[in-house]
């Protein structure tokens, strides 16, 4: 892919995550391709974001007399791929966003790489918005991906007969905003094979995201969905035969239509769920309620430490304890001794809480130092009144850290702190019909059966890299606590408490929580049954 590198060579690394442009490798370009090419009366080829033309180049070398259009927005690699293709009259490309262009024009293969940026980066959103709920009639979510719109518009324009090739983010199969989008393509009939690449191998350089293709078709094979799994590149091959044997080829899952849910994570279809080996679940939002963290909008601003404090003359009256980076917390409790250590350090463990009457001269010159920065006009701050007012936020007893690669992080907050977004908050509740014990519900907590149940909701970001938003843990499943007679209670909190007590001394003792883990495995998971 000569023309790729030399492109990446000559144009700076921020300007293609800017515009998103993370290229196809050669080998899923070609797998793509020919599934198109199943369609042996194929005539009219749709490339929306069109890029540098590579599933075109490899389109039109098994048939010069297919004709190509193509969409970009980016007149810099616009004029690359057009002085590429300017010998080839069937290429047509179009310096246009695909989004708001073409609605009316009909093909017999669409195949694309699209754009993979949040729905509120982008500049029209309001617009789109209206535009697809006006021809598809959905209501989007505020946070879906652009990549779902260049996919959904694309099913509206497909023939009959005609076939779809999307690589895209898996992200959607598993995460809130991808429920309509999963519903559309589940009602259009049109889906028949879902390619996902194991989490640990990234496809695309310069990108974190794990990977997925959708092939699709507007034949008469409808009743049927296959799901293949691929760990890396060299099966592409058997990936190869299983197009080119369509329809009467098999992957390694077949589900009937009828079997999948839109509303749920579609992981439960292609991975096992270690919640299956256990008996007595309920759902985490029985116990608890999970919320994000404060999101100020402009943390080098908002954020404090006793140095920065003295500097602005910024009493302790308007400064609230808060923890601003996942990586000043190291062991499992957080108490107030660790927030004395951080403050002594000279670590930033405070937030600006200027939202009060009587502000001290200093308050209101730091303020007036922020709007001179357009701190006031940045994106969150923008829809605060006054700007420089916090999310309501009061210190919850649990923290969990957003991403992770080894396990879910929980933090006991004995020091009672607030938290930016690094953690999501945990507020166990409490009412006359439900009390937790928060000793037991952290214990639980810190085990491996708890990681292993939660890991079913997960969010996969590629490399290894997980990622849970609020609603993926209060969705997730756990044991029911309450099924433990008091007695096992009670040992398990025994236990928890020792192991606390090691943990404070500087000596951490793992084996008691492996200790608890076995009390609950006992209690909870299904016999193994006999081979």
């Amino acid at each position: 892919m000569i023309l790729e590198a030399t492109y990446k060579k000559q144009t700076s690394l921020v300007h293609r995550k800017k515009f998103a442009q993370f290229f196809t490798p050669e080998s899923i370009a070609k797998i793509m391709t020919k599934w198109l090419a199943g369609n042996d009366k194929m005539e009219m080829v749709l490339e929306p974001a069109f890029g540098l033309g590579v599933f075109s180049r490899f389109l039109i070398s098994e048939n010069k007399n297919l004709i190509i259009r193509g969409f970009d927005v980016d007149s810099v690699i616009f004029k690359t791929a057009q002085q590429n293709f300017k010998p080839n009259q069937n290429i047509q490309l179009f310096l246009e966003d695909y989004l708001f262009n073409d609605w009316n024009n009909k093909y017999d293969g669409i195949i694309c790489n699209p754009p993979y940026f949040k729905f509120h980066d982008y500049e029209n959103k309001n617009a789109l918005r209206r535009e697809i709920k006006q021809r598809l009639k959905i209501n989007l979510s505020g946070f879906t991906n652009i990549y779902t719109l260049f996919l959904l518009k694309s099913i509206y324009q497909l023939n009959p007969n005609g076939r779809i090739a999307y690589i895209v983010p898996s992200e959607f199969l598993n995460a809130d905003y991808g429920t309509s989008v999963k519903d559309y393509l589940l009602k259009s009939n049109l889906l028949r094979h879902i390619i996902i690449f194991d989490f640990k191998e990234n496809i695309f350089e310069d990108a974190l995201t794990t990977s997925a293709i959708l092939l699709l078709a507007n034949d008469q094979n409808k009743d049927k969905i296959q799901i293949s799994k691929l760990e890396n590149t060299h099966q592409l091959d058997s990936l190869s035969k299983l197009i080119e044997n369509y329809p009467k080829s098999r992957g390694d899952i077949l589900l009937s239509k009828n079997e999948i849910d839109p509303n749920i994570k579609w992981r439960k279809y292609y991975q096992n769920q270690e919640s299956s080996q256990y008996k007595n679940l309920t759902k985490f939002s029985e116990v608890a309620k999970v919320v994000r963290g404060i999101a100020t909008g402009a943390n080098d601003y908002f954020s404090f430490n006793i140095e920065k404090a003295e500097k602005f003359s910024i009493s302790k009256d308007f400064l609230l304890p808060c923890i601003i980076k996942s990586k000043d917390i190291e062991k499992p409790f957080f108490t107030i001794e660790d927030f004395e250590e951080l403050k002594t350090n000279n670590t930033n463990i405070f937030l600006l809480d200027a939202d009060k009457q009587n502000k001290s001269e200093s308050v209101l010159k730091y303020i007036k130092i922020g709007e001179q920065q357009g701190i006031n006009k940045r994106f969150l701050t923008s829809k605060r009144k006054p700007w420089y007012k916090l999310e309501n936020r009061i210190p919850p007893p649990i923290w969990v850290g957003v991403f992770n690669r080894t396990g879910l992080k929980f933090i006991r907050n004995e020091a009672e702190i607030r938290n930016l977004t690094t953690y999501h908050c945990i507020y166990p509740i409490e009412n006359l019909f439900k009390k937790l014990d928060i000793d037991l519900l952290f214990a639980y907590l810190l085990t491996d059966v708890a990681q292993q149940i939660f890991n079913d909701n997960r969010r996969e970001y590629g490399d290894g890299l997980k990622k849970f938003e609020p609603n993926d843990l209060n969705k997730a499943s756990m044991l029911d606590l309450s099924k433990l007679d008091q007695i096992t209670t009670e040992k398990i909190i025994s236990i928890y408490k020792d192991y606390r007590k090691s943990v404070i001394e500087g000596n951490e003792r793992i084996e008691l929580i492996n200790e608890i883990d076995e009390i609950l495995k006992k209690e909870y998971k299904y016999p193994e049954k006999k081979k």
